[in-house]
C-alpha cells in the first residue's frame, strides 16, 4: 500500500478477510476505498475497526481513529491528530498514508507545519528509509526545489524500485526541468511492471505533459484518450486546454452535460480545486454562458477561496473563449500569489499561468508574456509547450464561442 502497488487492494481485501477482527487491516482497507463508500458505510466500516483496534493497543486505536478523521474529510482534525500521533510514534510509516492531511486543509499555515513534520519525521527514519525519503522528495518538489526533489526520488527508488510516491515525486520534478521523451520513457517502463498501480492514470497524465512539452502532441492526444477514462474529467480538461492554449488540436472531448451534472450533484463544488478542474472542462468545450454562471456562483460563495481566486479565474476563462483576451489579462494578473489558494500542486497550478501567458499574447503584450515565462523556457530542457504559447497564433478553437 505505501508503494501504491496494484497488488495492494487484493491483498488488503485477503487480510481483512482472513483476521476480520484486525481493526487496522479493516481501517486501511477503508483508507483504500473511502472514496467509493457512502457515508454510513464508512463510518460503519471504520467504527467497528475502532472497536477492534481499541482492543489491541494505542497505536492501532490512535491510527484507526485517524483514518476516521482523514477519510471523512475532517483535514484539520486529521492534522491535529497526526501530529500527536507522530509525537508518540515517531517516523511510523502507515500513519504517512495520511500526510495528505496537512495540504488538504487549504491553510497555508497546516500546509507549512506538514512540511516541517515531513521533514523531522525523514530525519527520524533516516536514509535507509524509502517511504520517508519518498515523502520528502514529494515536500521538496511542491517547495520549488526541484534537484533537492529528483535527488531524494531517486534515493527513494535506488532503495525500493517500486516505491510509487517516490516515481510520482520523480514525474513533478522533471516536469520542472522539462525532461520530455525521457522522462515519458521511464514512467512507462515502470508502469509496465505494474499495469494495475494506483498511479496507472496519473502517471499517464504525467507521460502527456511531457510529450506536450517536447512537442510530440499526437502522443499527449493518445494517452488522454487510451489511459483516462471518463471519471478522469480534470486530468482530460488540464491536458485538452493545454493544447488549445498551445494552438493544437485537443484530444477526446469532455460532455458539457456531465460536467453540469457534476457541479450540481451533492458536493459537486465542495473543493476549490475539483471545481476549478470542473471550469477547465467547460473552458476546452468554450461554454462560455456556463463558465459566466459558475464564477457568478463562486463569486456569491462564503468560503474566500472560492469568492476571492476561483470567482475571477473562471471568469477569465470565460472571456478567454469569448473572444476577450484582454479582460482575462485584468482578471489572472490581479490575482498573484493569490492564485496558489485554488489548490492542487505546482504542476497542477502552472494551468493558470500558461493561460494567462496566452492572453497576454493574444492582447499584444509580447513582452510580458514573455517574462512570465522566461523562468521556464531558459531552465527546462525541454520547453516547445512555453515557445508556442508565445507565438502569436490564436489557439485552435479556444477563441470560438459556442
Amino acid at each position: 500500500m505505501l508503494a501504491l502497488s496494484g497488488r495492494a487492494m487484493s491483498l488488503l481485501r485477503e487480510w481483512v478477510a482472513k483476521e476480520p477482527g484486525c481493526g487496522v487491516a479493516r481501517a486501511l482497507l477503508a483508507l483504500a476505498t473511502g472514496d467509493s463508500l457512502d457515508d454510513a458505510a464508512l463510518q460503519e466500516q471504520l467504527v467497528a475497526a475502532h472497536r477492534d483496534a481499541l482492543a489491541t493497543g494505542e497505536w492501532q486505536a490512535s491510527l484507526v481513529y485517524g483514518v476516521f478523521l482523514y477519510t471523512h474529510r475532517q483535514y484539520r482534525l486529521a492534522a491535529d491528530h497526526l501530529t500527536l500521533h507522530f509525537d508518540r510514534w515517531p517516523a511510523d510509516e502507515v500513519a504517512g498514508l495520511m500526510l495528505g492531511a496537512f495540504s488538504s486543509c487549504g491553510d497555508p499555515a497546516y500546509r507549512a507545519h506538514g512540511d516541517a513534520l515531513v521533514e523531522r519525521q525523514s530525519m527520524l527514519a533516516g536514509p535507509d528509509s524509502w517511504p520517508w525519503t519518498s515523502w520528502l522528495a514529494a515536500t521538496r518538489s511542491e517547495q520549488g526545489r526541484v534537484r533537492e526533489a529528483h535527488a531524494l526520488a531517486e534515493q527513494a527508488l535506488d532503495l525500493y524500485p517500486r516505491a510509487g510516491v517516490a516515481v510520482h515525486a520523480l514525474a513533478h520534478a522533471e516536469h520542472e526541468m522539462g525532461l520530455g521523451r525521457a522522462s515519458v520513457t521511464f514512467l512507462d517502463n515502470w508502469l509496465a511492471s505494474d499495469p494495475q498501480a494506483v498511479q496507472l492514470r496519473h502517471l499517464n497524465w504525467h507521460a502527456a505533459l511531457q510529450s506536450i512539452a517536447a512537442g510530440d502532441f499526437p502522443d499527449a492526444r493518445r494517452r488522454a484518450d487510451a489511459a483516462l477514462g471518463r471519471a478522469d474529467v480534470g486530468m482530460r480538461a488540464a491536458t485538452n486546454w493545454r493544447l488549445l492554449l498551445a494552438g493544437q488540436a485537443p484530444a477526446g472531448r469532455s460532455d458539457p452535460a456531465q460536467v453540469r451534472e457534476l457541479l450540481s450533484a451533492p458536493g459537486g463544488t465542495a473543493e476549490v480545486f475539483h471545481t476549478f478542474n470542473l471550469a477547465l472542462a467547460l473552458a476546452v468545450e468554450a461554454a462560455t454562458h456556463d463558465l459566466r454562471a459558475l464564477a457568478r456562483r463562486a463569486a456569491a460563495d462564503e468560503r474566500p477561496d472560492y469568492r476571492e481566486v476561483l470567482a475571477p479565474v473562471v471568469q477569465a476563462l470565460a472571456e478567454i473563449t469569448a473572444g476577450r483576451p484582454r479582460t482575462a489579462v485584468t482578471l489572472l494578473s490581479a490575482l498573484g500569489e493569490k492564485a496558489e489558494r485554488i489548490g492542487g500542486v505546482r504542476v497542477e497550478r502552472e494551468i493558470i499561468q500558461d493561460t494567462l501567458a496566452r492572453a497576454l499574447i493574444d492582447s499584444g503584450d509580447h513582452v510580458r508574456a514573455a517574462g512570465l515565462l522566461h523562468h521556464r523556457t531558459t531552465t527546462r530542457h525541454h520547453h516547445t509547450y512555453e515557445d508556442l504559447l508565445l507565438t502569436t497564433a490564436a489557439p485552435a478553437g479556444v477563441t470560438v464561442n459556442r
